[in-house]
């Protein structure tokens, strides 16, 4: 676990880059005893050690800066992520436009091996930096209305080309139920194998939630919204039949225009079997007792 934030770390201080491809100098790291008691597996994804920096920073969906994979790589140089703030709006008790350092003010900086998986049947297992959203979100007192939270991502052609296109209907909005935001799983990233997260992986924070597909974490937020109606979000307004606003990794549910029943892990030859709610289903599948996720996507 970390107390500082990423831009208070020396660079003399970061982990290298190998010690987090070594998997018993991670565990160590981590402080596997502490760990594995609050998480049983996602914590260490179990699927392996974690993608190299190449994978992880250069092959990504990031639509504000290109819809390539190597497009935000190659264009989200020109974002600006200092000075910051977030706007939180709602049915709160403290709203506001914070600066990420207000934002997580004593709140412990945490570091997590999560798998990501995306709907396009492609996954990564990536040691994220961040903090738990559900003590944000506390700090933050959302009122007995609050029944959604919704995120919005940056709007600035200027410095996102790909916003230029009307590719989709901009600004990127991502949307959560309360209880599945307020999961202890539930991440806000501000950073990637020990460094700050660069501009092309949703620099300076970003949402993962590692049992839904990997476009539910909005990139590069600048609102919080507590709602107590349901989010529009973007991707369930652009094509309804194929992203539902749940987007739990179910591999019994097809995407219409390929299987989701298996995947390729980056970097490796053969594909491997889609693990329900992303392998954290124990952790989360309680959540949607009594839901149709066949309904419910």
């Amino acid at each position: 676990m970390l107390i500082r934030s990423p831009a208070d770390v020396a660079s003399s201080e970061i982990t290298p880059e190998g010690l987090y491809l070594d998997r018993r100098s991670w565990i160590r790291r981590l402080g596997l005893g502490v760990a594995a008691a609050a998480f049983p597996r996602p914590l260490l994804a179990s699927q392996g050690d974690p993608n190299s920096w190449e994978e992880v920073t250069g092959y990504n969906n990031f639509y504000e800066f290109g819809t390539g994979k190597d497009d935000p790589a190659r264009h989200a140089g020109s974002l600006r992520t200092r000075p910051w703030t977030v706007t939180v709006e709602g049915e709160l008790a403290r709203p506001g436009r914070y600066d990420l350092e207000a934002l997580f003010k004593g709140i412990a900086q945490e570091e997590r091996i999560y798998r990501f998986r995306c709907v396009e049947a492609w996954s990564m297992v990536v040691p994220w930096n961040g903090y738990p959203l559900g003590q944000v979100i506390k700090r933050l007192e959302p009122t007995s209305r609050a029944r959604f939270v919704e995120f919005t991502t940056l709007f600035d052609p200027q410095q996102m080309p790909g916003q230029r296109s009307a590719v989709l209907d901009w600004p990127y909005v991502e949307g959560l139920r309360m209880d599945e935001a307020m999961h202890p799983l539930a991440l806000l990233v501000t950073g990637v194998f020990g460094r700050p997260i660069p501009n092309q992986n949703g620099a300076p924070v970003r949402l993962i939630v590692p049992w839904k597909y990997g476009f539910k974490g909005g990139k590069s937020i600048v609102r919080i919204r507590f709602l107590e109606q349901m989010p529009r979000t973007t991707w369930n307004l652009a094509a309804p039949r194929e992203y539902g606003f749940y987007a739990n990794v179910n591999p019994a549910v097809d995407h219409p225009r390929w299987s989701q029943a298996t995947e390729r892990r980056l970097g490796k030859l053969l594909r491997q079997k889609t693990l329900p709610f992303n392998g954290y289903g124990e952790q989360v599948a309680g959540l949607y007792r009594g839901m149709d996720l066949r309904v419910n996507y």
